[in-house]
């Protein structure tokens, strides 16, 4: 499908979650920022329009790419638009005076079928947002009983994990997106009146196993650290707990000074703090953003200011990062 098309398909126009919270508590927006989830432009054009001098969009998702070509325009060369991980942001920018992450799921993708995303429409099991590597049908269709198991649970929170994954593989082969929605919907009760959509974990595991976010996550958490300056500010929007943990458990090491201790515990050697928070509990959207976008019922906004320290490796373990089994 072409850009032109996708966008039409459209008939809610894509609402950033929680711009004008980012844009409140950066001000005043200046100098050079990176929009690490391009999307549909929605942070992107804030950015510009709040007062950077540039933005650097960037994406994995030709679709993004080839948008931007037709909303990008007027901007002119204050928008530079990049095809690429977040995770390698510091290979197409040498320093930033800010980086902002979105990691929802772009609305574009769950509009197009053939994209896999979506419950709802029927397409092929893909869920790839680069379109290249391992698809959800490679995962769904050949991983192991357990380790099915552990990607729903693991990466989806889904109580239900293991009945799920023995019926998956009770009715291989599957491949389109309503049949694997119709075996995870008979394992488990039907939803009541506004209750989220009973495939909706599992098809949320399987997207995140297939594009490997939690590791993306904290390479472009990372790669952030490495590409802002001093004063450089990090606004990260999630949409479910364990990113939100895992950012939160990040920005909380990265801010910690060393130290402390007590008579059970011996005192941490003092370093420099990469980051300072801006606040230690994240921002939620208020009451009429979330009837303007539904969407962002779920959403937590953490921000953080880069200091001089110069940038560490963070180790996984203390990160609390989910991991199963890797024999998919």
């Amino acid at each position: 499908m072409s850009a032109a098309a996708a966008a039409s398909d459209h008939t809610v126009p894509h609402i950033p979650v929680l711009l004008r919270s980012i844009l409140e508590a950066v001000a005043p927006v200046t100098g050079v920022w990176i929009d690490g989830t391009l999307g549909a432009g929605g942070y992107t054009r804030g950015l510009l329009e709040a007062g950077a001098a540039r933005v650097i969009g960037i994406d994995r998702d030709p679709l993004a790419i080839e948008l931007a070509e037709d909303w990008g325009a007027p901007y002119g060369d204050a928008l530079e638009v990049v095809q690429a991980r977040f995770s390698e942001m510091d290979h197409h920018v040498e320093e930033a005076d800010g980086v902002v992450l979105d990691l929802g799921v772009s609305s574009m993708q769950l509009d197009q079928a053939e994209r896999g995303f979506s419950f709802q429409k029927d397409g092929p099991l893909d869920m790839r947002m680069g379109q290249a590597g391992r698809s959800a049908a490679d995962i769904v269709n050949e991983a192991d009983e357990a380790v099915l198991a552990d990607i729903l649970f693991l990466y989806g929170e889904e109580r239900a994990s293991r009945r799920i994954a023995r019926a998956i593989v009770k009715a291989r082969p599957l491949e389109t997106t309503l049949e694997l929605a119709n075996v995870i919907c008979a394992c488990l009760p039907r939803a009541k009146p506004g209750q989220a959509h009973p495939a909706t974990r599992s098809f949320q595991a399987l997207r995140i196993a297939v594009n490997e976010e939690y590791a993306e996550l904290v390479d472009g958490l990372e790669a952030a650290e490495r590409v802002l300056r001093p004063g450089g500010q990090l606004a990260v929007v999630t949409f479910h707990s364990v990113e939100d943990r895992i950012v939160k458990r990040f920005l909380q090491v990265k801010a910690d000074a060393g130290g402390g201790g007590s008579r059970h515990a011996p005192q941490e050697a003092a370093r420099t703090p990469q980051f300072t928070l801006k606040s230690r509990k994240a921002m939620a959207p208020d009451a009429d953003e979330i009837a303007a976008n539904p969407r962002a019922r779920s959403a937590k906004l953490r921000l953080a200011v880069r200091t001089d320290a110069m940038p560490e490796a963070a180790d996984p373990r203390v990160l609390c990062m989910p991991d199963p089994k890797r024999a998919y």
